[in-house]
């Protein structure tokens, strides 16, 4: 598999020059805009793993860049903004924003998101498809679809999906979960599994007391029921 390619969208020059600097390094193909325009001419021209955000452009908002970007790519996208605001946060997430790091940031966890950003495509491909009967999850935009009612998802709630998606129906163990989704070397534990479990439950499940998607293998992990 080659390298993933990463568009960043970023006018501040010096902080464009580290963020390439710091994904080349990783391995990472990098490919820069200064303002929306240019970011939306690219995403039309190129597919990319993962798309970096800034919401101050010089032409547009950023916010404007992702509801027009979501018309011609599924790329997840992360926006990287000195908007700190939950309301600037929750604005960009509904429009189809993946996850929001607030600057200034450590470049260690901004990392770490951009790996687990990453994982997005391989199940978006599923999006279109059911991931168990009458369940559809559309990853891109954090959505989940129970027999034709749809619910929001959060960052993590949809990363949970995506994993027990990926297995097929296999059993994903609490420690695969908690590196897939927390990262090696978090204080997260078992307790954080199953209260995410729960959080998911409670939004796809018809009956919480009856899981008819989201299956708990007591002492092993979670699986998606494919019957």
């Amino acid at each position: 598999m080659g390298a993933a390619s990463i568009l960043i969208v970023e006018d501040e020059e010096q902080l464009q020059r580290m963020l390439r600097s710091a994904l080349t390094q990783a391995g990472y193909l990098v490919v820069t805009a200064k303002s929306g325009l240019e970011a939306l001419e690219q995403l039309v021209r190129h597919e990319f793993g993962v798309v970096l955000l800034d919401l101050g452009l010089p032409d547009m908002d950023g916010k404007e860049v992702i509801a027009q970007a979501r018309s011609i790519s599924r790329a997840p996208m992360l926006v990287v903004s000195a908007r700190g605001s939950e309301r600037e946060k929750i604005a960009a997430l509904d429009l189809g924003a993946n996850d929001y790091v607030a600057k200034p940031f450590d470049m260690g966890e901004l990392m770490a998101r951009i790996r687990v950003a990453l994982r997005i495509p391989q199940s978006a491909a599923s999006a279109g498809r059911p991931a168990a009967r009458g369940l559809h999850v559309d990853v891109a935009v954090r959505r989940a679809t129970v027999d034709g009612a749809s619910v929001r998802l959060s960052r993590k709630e949809t990363e949970l999906l995506a994993l027990l998606m990926e297995a097929r129906g296999e059993v994903v163990t609490h420690e695969a979960i908690i590196e897939a989704i927390w990262g090696r070397g978090t204080d997260a534990d078992y307790m954080n599994v199953r209260v995410l479990a729960w959080q998911v439950r409670r939004k796809i499940e018809p009956d919480g007391s009856a899981p008819r998607f989201l299956i708990a293998e007591a002492g092993l992990g979670y699986r998606l029921s494919l019957d």
